[in-house]
Protein backbone atom coordinates (compact mmCIF):
# COMPACT_ATOMS: atom_id res chain seq x y z
CA UNK A 1 0.00 0.00 0.00
CA UNK A 2 1.28 3.44 -0.90
CA UNK A 3 1.75 5.87 1.98
CA UNK A 4 2.13 8.78 -0.46
CA UNK A 5 -0.59 8.92 -3.12
CA UNK A 6 1.69 10.71 -5.59
CA UNK A 7 3.88 7.60 -5.67
CA UNK A 8 1.07 5.82 -7.48
CA UNK A 9 1.98 7.88 -10.53
CA UNK A 10 5.43 6.29 -10.68
CA UNK A 11 3.83 3.16 -12.16
CA UNK A 12 3.69 3.22 -15.96
CA UNK A 13 0.25 4.16 -17.23
CA UNK A 14 -1.21 4.79 -13.76
CA UNK A 15 -2.11 8.41 -14.46
CA UNK A 16 -3.99 7.45 -17.63
CA UNK A 17 -5.80 4.57 -15.88
CA UNK A 18 -6.81 6.79 -12.96
CA UNK A 19 -8.01 9.45 -15.40
CA UNK A 20 -10.10 6.89 -17.32
CA UNK A 21 -11.61 5.58 -14.08
CA UNK A 22 -12.26 9.15 -12.95
CA UNK A 23 -14.11 9.90 -16.17
CA UNK A 24 -16.20 6.76 -15.68
CA UNK A 25 -16.93 7.86 -12.10
CA UNK A 26 -18.08 11.30 -13.28
CA UNK A 27 -20.34 9.72 -15.90
CA UNK A 28 -21.78 7.31 -13.31
CA UNK A 29 -22.44 10.11 -10.85
CA UNK A 30 -24.08 12.23 -13.56
CA UNK A 31 -26.34 9.39 -14.65
CA UNK A 32 -27.65 9.07 -11.09
CA UNK A 33 -28.49 12.76 -10.69
CA UNK A 34 -31.82 14.45 -11.36
CA UNK A 35 -33.43 17.82 -10.79
CA UNK A 36 -32.54 21.38 -11.69
CA UNK A 37 -29.00 21.42 -10.29
CA UNK A 38 -28.29 18.11 -12.05
CA UNK A 39 -29.52 19.57 -15.32
CA UNK A 40 -27.05 22.44 -14.99
CA UNK A 41 -24.19 20.05 -14.22
CA UNK A 42 -25.12 17.79 -17.13
CA UNK A 43 -25.28 20.79 -19.49
CA UNK A 44 -21.86 22.03 -18.31
CA UNK A 45 -20.45 18.52 -18.71
CA UNK A 46 -21.82 18.32 -22.24
CA UNK A 47 -20.33 21.72 -23.08
CA UNK A 48 -16.88 20.73 -21.79
CA UNK A 49 -16.86 17.27 -23.40
CA UNK A 50 -18.02 18.69 -26.72
CA UNK A 51 -15.61 21.62 -26.59
CA UNK A 52 -12.80 20.04 -28.59
CA UNK A 53 -11.88 16.45 -29.35
CA UNK A 54 -9.80 15.06 -26.50
CA UNK A 55 -9.94 18.23 -24.39
CA UNK A 56 -11.93 16.72 -21.52
CA UNK A 57 -9.86 13.52 -21.36
CA UNK A 58 -6.56 15.39 -21.39
CA UNK A 59 -7.80 17.84 -18.76
CA UNK A 60 -8.89 15.04 -16.43
CA UNK A 61 -5.50 13.41 -16.88
CA UNK A 62 -3.80 16.70 -15.96
CA UNK A 63 -5.98 16.93 -12.85
CA UNK A 64 -4.89 13.56 -11.44
CA UNK A 65 -1.59 14.66 -9.82
CA UNK A 66 -2.97 17.78 -8.08
CA UNK A 67 -6.07 15.87 -6.96
CA UNK A 68 -3.87 13.19 -5.40
CA UNK A 69 -1.87 15.96 -3.70
CA UNK A 70 -5.06 17.42 -2.26
CA UNK A 71 -6.16 13.99 -1.03
CA UNK A 72 -2.77 13.16 0.53
CA UNK A 73 -3.39 14.71 3.98
CA UNK A 74 -6.68 12.82 4.22
CA UNK A 75 -5.00 9.59 3.08
CA UNK A 76 -2.22 9.96 5.65
CA UNK A 77 -4.74 10.53 8.44
CA UNK A 78 -6.88 7.62 7.22
CA UNK A 79 -3.86 5.29 7.31
CA UNK A 80 -3.01 6.41 10.84
CA UNK A 81 -6.60 6.01 12.03
CA UNK A 82 -6.93 2.54 10.50
CA UNK A 83 -10.08 0.60 9.83
CA UNK A 84 -12.98 1.16 7.48
CA UNK A 85 -12.83 2.35 3.91
CA UNK A 86 -11.27 5.50 2.56
CA UNK A 87 -14.64 6.45 1.09
CA UNK A 88 -16.25 6.32 4.54
CA UNK A 89 -13.38 8.37 5.92
CA UNK A 90 -13.85 11.02 3.21
CA UNK A 91 -17.60 11.20 3.87
CA UNK A 92 -16.92 12.04 7.52
CA UNK A 93 -14.89 15.05 6.32
CA UNK A 94 -17.06 15.77 3.30
CA UNK A 95 -17.00 19.59 3.30
CA UNK A 96 -13.26 19.81 3.91
CA UNK A 97 -12.50 17.21 1.22
CA UNK A 98 -14.81 18.84 -1.33
CA UNK A 99 -13.19 22.23 -0.84
CA UNK A 100 -9.70 20.72 -1.15
CA UNK A 101 -10.65 19.09 -4.45
CA UNK A 102 -12.37 22.22 -5.71
CA UNK A 103 -9.13 24.11 -5.18
CA UNK A 104 -7.73 22.12 -8.13
CA UNK A 105 -10.58 22.99 -10.47
CA UNK A 106 -10.72 26.59 -9.25
CA UNK A 107 -7.01 26.99 -9.99
CA UNK A 108 -7.44 25.44 -13.42
CA UNK A 109 -10.38 27.71 -14.23
CA UNK A 110 -8.43 30.76 -13.04
CA UNK A 111 -5.52 29.88 -15.31
CA UNK A 112 -7.60 28.77 -18.31
CA UNK A 113 -7.70 30.74 -21.51
CA UNK A 114 -10.79 28.84 -22.70
CA UNK A 115 -13.67 31.21 -22.00
CA UNK A 116 -16.38 28.67 -22.88
CA UNK A 117 -15.01 26.14 -20.40
CA UNK A 118 -14.58 28.77 -17.67
CA UNK A 119 -18.15 29.94 -18.26
CA UNK A 120 -19.49 26.38 -18.03
CA UNK A 121 -17.52 25.84 -14.81
CA UNK A 122 -18.81 29.09 -13.38
CA UNK A 123 -22.41 28.00 -13.89
CA UNK A 124 -21.95 24.91 -11.70
CA UNK A 125 -19.27 25.98 -9.23
CA UNK A 126 -21.77 27.17 -6.61
CA UNK A 127 -23.31 23.72 -6.19
CA UNK A 128 -20.22 21.69 -6.98
CA UNK A 129 -19.39 20.90 -3.37
CA UNK A 130 -22.58 18.92 -2.80
CA UNK A 131 -22.00 16.90 -5.99
CA UNK A 132 -18.45 16.10 -4.93
CA UNK A 133 -19.62 15.13 -1.47
CA UNK A 134 -22.11 12.70 -2.98
CA UNK A 135 -19.31 11.05 -4.98
CA UNK A 136 -16.87 10.66 -2.07
CA UNK A 137 -17.63 6.99 -1.31
CA UNK A 138 -16.89 6.07 -4.93
CA UNK A 139 -13.88 8.37 -5.07
CA UNK A 140 -12.47 6.73 -1.96
CA UNK A 141 -12.89 3.30 -3.55
CA UNK A 142 -11.12 4.52 -6.70
CA UNK A 143 -8.17 5.79 -4.64
CA UNK A 144 -7.98 2.55 -2.67
CA UNK A 145 -7.97 0.58 -5.92
CA UNK A 146 -4.72 2.22 -6.97
CA UNK A 147 -3.15 2.73 -3.54
CA UNK A 148 -3.44 -0.90 -2.45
Amino acid sequence: MYSNLSDILLTDGAQQKIAADSQALVEQELSEKSGMSAAAVKLAYKAVTAFAPGYYASTVELMVPPMLEQLQPFWADFQTAGGGSFGDYLVKRNEEVAEALLKVTDDMAKDSERAAVVKAYGTVRGGASKHIQAALPNLGALVEKYAA
